[in-house]
């Protein structure tokens, strides 16, 4: 995106960004408009790396496929859940041809497999992981690997157009919390890391589009709604270049006792 672009009026941009497409779990439409630091250890790499060895996988909160589609080589028997249909549809469009089984899930829904049947789970950015669930589908052995979203992630941008969150809010995910869940499911801690990354936001199409993208940070979020916080967040944005926050990401690797 040009600085020009970055220039137009701010109405402009918010319209443009209130009907672009946010199905799926790809972010190219934030391309020149944001950026987000990623984690050292890199999820991808070793996300493919252990589906390629793996019999019987389960990924948790697939979105679109984008991130298991980017492995060379998936499990024998490769599961995938998603809750959101357009993510389900796109799912089974990239994954369905590789043999990937593809499960339309609720929230809260068991998982969809037998007890003990897969030897690995994986997600990234999972909504709410259900450890006792993840440990059941778990053979002895078997290892959860994933990346989750951190405590606090985008809270300036989130407070700036929500308002002021409270101390448990800032508290949800933490690592900490998720790892002692986790253990006392029947999982063995085998690695936590923990990173906190840098966001910046060029322009207020960006905002309103994340916004939308990811409706849990402000919940009924609407450019109608919500109209003056983005203008006052536009008014920071050509003020200072950007609007920068931070997310948080911790990368867990357990295993079944």
């Amino acid at each position: 995106m040009q600085r020009a672009d970055r220039d137009r009026p701010a109405e402009a941009l918010i319209a443009e960004a209130a009907v672009a497409d946010v199905d799926g779990w790809g972010f190219d439409w934030l391309e020149g408009r944001a950026t987000e630091e990623r984690p050292g250890w890199g999820y991808a790499g070793l996300l493919a790396e252990a589906v390629a060895g793996a019999e019987v996988a389960l990924d948790l909160d697939t979105g679109g496929g984008e991130v298991l589609g980017g492995c060379p080589r998936l499990a024998r028997d490769q599961h995938v859940t998603e809750g959101w249909p357009p993510n389900v549809r796109r799912a089974r469009e990239l994954l369905g041809p590789r043999g990937v089984t593809v499960h339309d899930t609720a929230p809260g829904a068991p998982l969809p497999l037998a007890d003990a049947a897969a030897d690995l789970v994986t997600s990234r950015h999972p909504v709410a992981p259900d450890f006792p669930q993840i440990a059941r589908v778990l053979a002895p052995g078997g290892q959860y690997l994933a990346q989750h979203v951190g405590p606090s992630s985008a809270f300036a941008l989130i407070e700036a157009v929500h308002g002021p969150t409270t101390a448990a809010q800032r508290r949800g995910r933490h690592p900490a919390d998720e790892a002692a869940a986790a253990e006392a499911a029947g999982l063995e801690i085998l690695e936590l890391r923990e990173a906190r990354l840098r966001m910046e936001f060029f322009d207020i199409g960006a905002v309103t589009w994340i916004l939308r993208k990811c409706p849990w940070w402000v919940p009924g979020f609407s450019v109608e709604t919500h109209r003056a916080q983005l203008l006052e967040v536009d008014r920071i944005i050509r003020r200072d270049g950007a609007f920068v926050a931070h997310s948080t990401r911790h990368l867990m690797r357990a295993r079944k006792r």
